[in-house]
């Protein structure tokens, strides 16, 4: 079997996470994160429209990760999201992060909006 290194290009993949944090290109990161090539920031939740919408244009698809279990988010987030053309997935926060960093792999342009499992 042949291995190849996967290059994730300017974005930095999911190495980790564990109970409220998570880790991103060697560092330790607590509470929520939005994570895309641009870099890693805090998050305010659900509660944070702005800062997804102003990657419309810069991503096709934000991953929402809704923490240990998948929850629905809120209608007036999801249309806003989708109104600006933006793709949106919500999931469990551990799904969110593995299907980020395969999108990452195939170097699609993804965001991952994530909430810590607790």
């Amino acid at each position: 079997m042949r291995l190849n290194e996967i290059e994730f290009g300017a974005a930095q993949p999911v190495e980790g996470y564990g109970p409220d944090f998570f880790r991103v290109g060697g560092e330790q990161h607590t509470g929520p994160l939005l994570i895309w090539a641009g870099g890693v920031h805090g998050w305010g939740g659900d509660d944070d429209a702005d800062a997804l919408l102003a990657l419309a244009g810069q991503v096709d698809v934000i991953l929402i990760g809704t923490g240990g279990v998948i929850a629905h988010i809120p209608k007036d987030l999801r249309r806003a999201l989708e109104e600006t053309g933006l793709g949106v997935e919500n999931m469990d926060s551990p799904a969110a992060c593995r299907t980020y960093n395969v999108l990452l792999s195939e170097q699609r342009r993804v965001a991952l909006a994530v909430l810590p499992v607790g």
